[in-house]
């Protein structure tokens, strides 16, 4: 890709996960990681990235963590079921200071099923997922990585927007509360945008 290329996909990042999200497309290698060792080494990248930027010297390790726990999600929840492209969208602007995360996975209400199938809907789902400790890969005794997301995101100057399916939260200041809505449209996998 050109350099004006890569300007023109890196100033609305947002847009192409979510587009992506709903519609499988080619994505540029920039942004694509077909499997969690790509991931590893983009998200590595971003952490020197940040060691670098004043003022974050005290942040940088917990931003790089709760990307770190949603793209992992993503790899380790779909893990030979991805029901048509493997890998995530992992986007970042330094500038405009946010991280984006998509991938075209189970998504969380399908991938908690397994573990509890009473789950009526996607933010039932979403709400057990940040909430309550489950493991969606049983019989892992795991399950504690959103739940630490939402724990972060409520103490520090970090923002989050989360989507799978129709559920959607939001942690925002000024409040930093956990809010949790329907959306209007119904994305499978998983969406995220951490603002910093």
């Amino acid at each position: 890709y050109r350099e004006k290329d890569l300007e023109i996909f890196s100033s609305d990042i947002i847009k192409i996960a979510h587009d992506w999200a709903k519609e499988a497309f080619e994505l540029p290698p920039i942004f694509y990681c077909s499997n969690s060792a790509v991931f590893q080494a983009k998200l590595s990248k971003l952490e020197l990235l940040l060691m670098k930027q004043p003022g974050f010297e005290k942040i940088f390790s917990i931003i790089i963590a709760i990307a770190g726990e949603i793209g992992n999600n993503s790899f380790d929840h779909n893990l030979g079921k991805w029901p048509d492209m493997p890998g995530i969208f992992f986007g970042y602007d330094i500038n405009k200071k946010h991280i984006v995360l998509a991938d075209r996975g189970l998504g969380i209400l399908e991938t908690l099923r397994q573990v509890r199938p009473s789950l009526k809907n996607h933010t039932e789902a979403v709400k057990v997922a940040f909430t309550e400790i489950l493991s969606g890969r049983f019989p892992e005794n795991r399950g504690n990585g959103l739940k630490f997301v939402r724990e972060v995101t409520m103490t520090q100057p970090i923002d989050l927007f989360f989507e799978s399916g129709d559920a959607e939260v939001r942690i925002k200041a000024p409040d930093k509360e956990f809010r949790l809505t329907r959306g209007q449209e119904i994305l499978r996998g998983c969406f995220a945008i951490i603002q910093f």
